[in-house]
């Protein structure tokens, strides 16, 4: 498909209370309202496509946008790519989910996480916080550097409370990715979680909670799921 065809079929999906349900968690015109189930309708048919996903990301649209990162070919994104997209990315439906999703599963994922966690814009330390927790879901304990995801750890439980607004909800979000998918660092991540309490964010008035990292560590073990790794970040 090109992108062309693929911005005709997104305009058809578009759902009038979709995109009001968007626009309350920050979406901004221009874009279409389309379900994320619809938006797999066409990730089945695309697959992966390097340059299809450039160009979608490129509209500006958010629906294209989210697709872009469906269908982006983690093999062929560059590190300049993602900074782009980073860039470009302005709510945290694209910032904290489509862009880290597809960072994570490129060879220097955890780079730029290490990378963007240290920046003074909220939406990029943010962006850094889920790409690392991604990195934790998916990559095998053996290439995984402990020492560095505790000293991690210990930075959440000391800063996590003054962090921005967003940066918090993501690092919390990395403490679960600890504790529920590297066995060695659930109790470390879960005894920073008890130590931190309920995690405050501004959810800009939406009914969307913020997870307790615990009791979702918790969960996992009740699972049976500890330390079973995603084949995929994107969803």
């Amino acid at each position: 498909m090109t992108a062309e065809e693929v911005m005709k079929e997104l305009e058809t999906m578009g759902s009038p209370s979709i995109k009001k349900v968007l626009m309350a968690h920050g979406a901004k015109e221009p874009f279409f309202g389309v379900k994320v189930e619809d938006l797999k309708k066409i990730q089945k048919k695309v697959k992966k496509d390097y340059n299809l996903s450039l160009s979608l990301y490129q509209t500006g649209n958010s629906d294209a946008m989210y697709l872009a990162g469906l269908i982006a070919d983690e093999t062929k994104m560059t590190r300049q790519d993602l900074e782009t997209w980073l860039s470009g990315a302005y709510w945290s439906y694209l910032s904290e989910y489509a862009v880290p999703w597809v960072a994570s599963e490129t060879p220097f994922g955890w780079e730029l996480g290490v990378k963007w966690i240290e920046s003074d814009d909220e939406k990029t330390a943010a962006a850094g916080w889920c790409t690392l927790a991604g990195w934790l879901s998916l990559k095998p304990d053996s290439e995984l550097d402990l020492p560095a995801i505790r000293t991690l750890i210990s930075r959440i439980q000391t800063s996590l409370h003054q962090a921005p607004n967003r940066v918090k909800y993501c690092m919390n979000g990395f403490l679960i990715s600890a504790g529920a998918y590297v066995a060695d660092l659930t109790s470390v991540a879960s005894e920073a979680g008890t130590a931190l309490g309920k995690v405050q964010v501004d959810m800009n008035g939406t009914a969307c909670k913020v997870p307790y990292s615990p009791d979702y560590i918790q969960k996992a073990i009740a699972r049976g799921t500890l330390g079973r790794k995603k084949k995929t970040c994107r969803c």
